[in-house]
């Protein structure tokens, strides 16, 4: 499947601007412990290949390390600008956001980014929502000076996303957070839709990867052979069916273009919701532990 030449969609955000519904992302498997100033050369190459298979949208952040990399793939890729749509994230440097924004434009080579979101609101540390709502305030006005086109939240809960939504004359455009069948948030994405908020997934195919030999596998075999996909496959496409955009990442080229096949067919609302069931048996979180209950599934 190298050869496939899908584009892939894009929705609109709820503030009007458009987003590809599948993302490539330089998280966890890209994350570089020691920003020393040294590029990663594999990072750049990751990033170039998957822009040439057309993955427009590129979400980075500025605890990954690798934002010099990601604007040097853009740079390197020849692709126009405006056909791309560029995420980054402050954590970090939070109580500096004029500062940070300014950073990570430098750092990428750009004007501007098209996504700028808080990557946690424990960012500010123990997800203090006074602090919180400042850093908003902040953000509203990186938009407003055209920084960022769009700006949004990650890992939020809904008592976070209350908070800001309290002082917001700007509401965030989207939400960031880890959903899969295995973690699938309780009310928080119907939640989200309900606040006029999008929502993309990170770690959409944990089943297949660190959660991998739980209740789903057979079940997503049996639905790659109908659709004649990997299992892979079937959890984007598991995501995309609930309007939640998906975020994934490989370093292989063949699979960055085998993933392209979720764009090809449409789940039922049976298999959806068989997936959903089936995966409320098991229940894993793959990313910020420390910040929750063993057995918290929001």
């Amino acid at each position: 499947m190298a050869g496939l030449n899908l584009e892939i969609p894009t929705v609109k955000l709820p503030d009007g601007n458009s987003i590809p519904i599948l993302s490539y992302g330089l998280g966890t498997a890209w994350y570089k412990r020691n920003d020393n100033g040294s590029l990663d050369q594999p990072t750049i190459d990751g990033c170039k290949t998957a822009i040439k298979l057309g993955y427009y949208h590129l979400d980075g952040a500025e605890m990954y390390n690798t934002e010099q990399e990601l604007g040097k793939a853009i740079k390197e890729s020849g692709v126009p600008r405006d056909k791309l749509f560029v995420t980054t994230k402050v954590h970090k440097s939070i109580n500096d956001i004029p500062t940070a924004i300014d950073a990570s434009l430098s750092r990428l080579g750009l004007k501007y980014v098209d996504l700028y979101l808080i990557h946690s609101p424990n960012s500010v540390g123990n997800a203090d929502h006074g602090k919180l709502k400042e850093a908003w305030k902040a953000m509203e006005k990186v938009k407003q000076e055209g920084k960022a086109k769009s700006i949004g939240v990650s890992n939020f809960l809904k008592p976070d996303l209350d908070a800001i939504l309290e002082i917001a004359t700007i509401a965030p455009a989207i939400n960031q957070t880890e959903f899969h069948p295995y973690l699938q948030r309780g009310d928080l994405i119907p939640y989200n839709k309900e606040k006029g908020i999008a929502v993309s997934a990170y770690g959409p195919l944990v089943p297949l990867t660190s959660a991998k030999g739980g209740p789903l596998d057979q079940y997503l075999e049996g639905l790659a052979k109908k659709y004649a996909v990997e299992p892979a496959e079937i959890l984007l496409r598991w995501c995309l069916d609930q309007d939640v955009i998906a975020i994934t990442t490989s370093s292989k080229e063949q699979r960055l273009s085998d993933y392209l096949r979720c764009l090809t067919f449409k789940l039922t609302p049976r298999e959806l919701e068989e997936i959903s069931k089936i995966g409320s048996e098991k229940h894993y979180r793959a990313f910020w532990q420390k910040n929750f209950d063993e057995n918290d599934r929001t």
